[in-house]
């Protein structure tokens, strides 16, 4: 349930909001102050993530490297290959797949840990993103290929 609230803005700030909000169809300076006031505490409560926008919509990701999602993503690609794999052998397994720090593995870790559903919903929604391309791919090969190629 939402709470209406009074807020005030400079003016400044009221401009680029409602320019924003123009370039956005679809959102409202109310969903989009909403947005960026939760993502601003997000990052605050979680020092090293940051929220950056992308064709599947915005996604919180580590300063300086990748999702987080992909993050975790990655570690349970590495449990599930290596299942005795557990605290700083998994986290260092980790940083070895991605070629990120200890430091950068460490803060996807504690935001998932805050927010498992948003990143999980998020593998889930990137996953299924890949099996239709790669099923787009595959019906393009098929078309492509020559008539008599016996190749499947």
């Amino acid at each position: 349930m939402s709470v209406p609230r009074s807020v005030r803005f400079a003016d400044e700030v009221i401009r680029r909001l409602d320019r924003y909000v123009r370039s956005h169809p679809g959102s409202s300076a109310s969903s989009v102050t909403n947005l960026f006031v939760d993502e601003a505490i997000r990052a605050e409560e979680h020092p090293g993530i940051m929220f950056r926008p992308g064709p599947t919509g915005r996604r919180a990701a580590v300063v300086g490297g990748p999702d987080v999602w992909e993050v975790i993503a990655t570690l349970h690609t590495v449990r599930s290959a290596e299942p005795d794999l557990e605290g700083d052998s998994l986290v260092t397994a980790v940083t070895e797949a991605l070629g990120q720090t200890e430091r950068k593995v460490r803060v996807a870790t504690r935001y998932y840990a805050a927010y498992p559903d948003e990143i999980d919903n998020r593998i889930s929604f990137n996953n299924e993103l890949a099996d239709e391309a790669e099923a787009a791919w595959l019906t393009e090969q098929r078309l492509l290929r020559q008539p008599g190629d016996q190749a499947s």
